[in-house]
């Protein structure tokens, strides 16, 4: 910009900056023009600035300061670290985004590559669906109701409730496809010895057993007075939701068994 020393006042005011008002800088914004009044993209008051074109900082800028983003804010290289942000548009981070201390609030988001130490989220009101996966490699997730199509978990803690359709157990299966648990009165008192086999028998409902199910079985009274330390009990399905038992006593003499409950999981597997 040339000196205006040697410059006549009608030759150099057009390269002077002046308000669009007489009265000078005031508590409102006023757009800054030149001599000429030619209106410039900057607006000027005692208290704030404002530009209605684009706006370039070639160095560092501290923002102290709330920063409100409209449509869109995009980190393209290095290392983006906010305290509060609230982007109301759509934000875009290249590389990285660390919100180091604060509340990050963002209603669109859209990351290539995300890396959270930490991350607390208070409460998802509605069903989450994972399309391909979730990994949680370390510490400890707390999930009320989780859909995944597929999920890789090393270890699995659930305090209240977890449904799950088919659980595949180790890298190689099998899966378990359903569990059904009973109980049942027993109350035969006499069971008989092995050469006269099946006799001590007999069937109770177990809900949700079928064919070929594994069905394991235990009677709480079994031990529970001298003769029934050689008893050998089987649970096998005979028909969909019934279930027959089987005891029998190992030596050469009926063995006793006074009353009490038969307890019994079924299992369902396939390859």
């Amino acid at each position: 910009m040339p000196t205006l020393g040697t410059q006549t006042i009608s030759s150099s005011y057009a390269q002077l900056i002046k308000t669009f008002s007489t009265g000078g800088l005031d508590g409102a914004l006023q757009v800054i023009t030149d001599g000429d009044n030619t209106s410039s993209a900057l607006s000027l008051s005692t208290s704030g600035v404002s530009s209605t074109g684009s706006f370039t900082v070639s160095s560092n800028s501290s923002l102290l300061g709330p920063v409100t983003f409209g449509s869109s804010l995009t980190a393209s290289t290095g290392t983006s670290t906010i305290g509060t942000l609230f982007a109301s548009g759509l934000a875009t981070f290249g590389t990285s985004f660390t919100a180091s201390t604060g509340t990050a609030t963002i209603g669109t988001l859209s990351v290539s590559t995300a890396t959270i130490s930490t991350a607390t989220i208070p409460l998802q009101l509605g069903a989450i669906t994972f399309g391909s996966n979730i990994t949680a490699s370390t510490g400890t997730a707390t999930i009320g109701t989780e859909i995944v199509s597929t999920s890789t978990i090393g270890t699995l803690a659930v305090t209240n409730t977890a449904t799950v359709g088919t659980l595949k157990v180790g890298a190689a299966g099998p899966r378990l496809t359903a569990v059904s648990y009973g109980t049942a009165a027993f109350t035969l008192s006499t069971v008989q010895p092995h050469n006269l086999a099946d006799l001590t028998n007999g069937t109770f409902a177990l809900t949700g057993a079928a064919l070929g199910d594994i069905v394991i079985g235990s009677i709480d009274s079994l031990g529970s007075t001298t003769g029934t330390t050689q008893i050998i009990t089987s649970f096998f399905p005979i028909a969909s939701n019934v279930v027959r038992y089987v005891v029998n006593s190992k030596g050469s003499t009926a063995g006793t068994v006074p009353a009490g409950t038969i307890y019994a999981t079924a299992l369902r597997f396939t390859a």
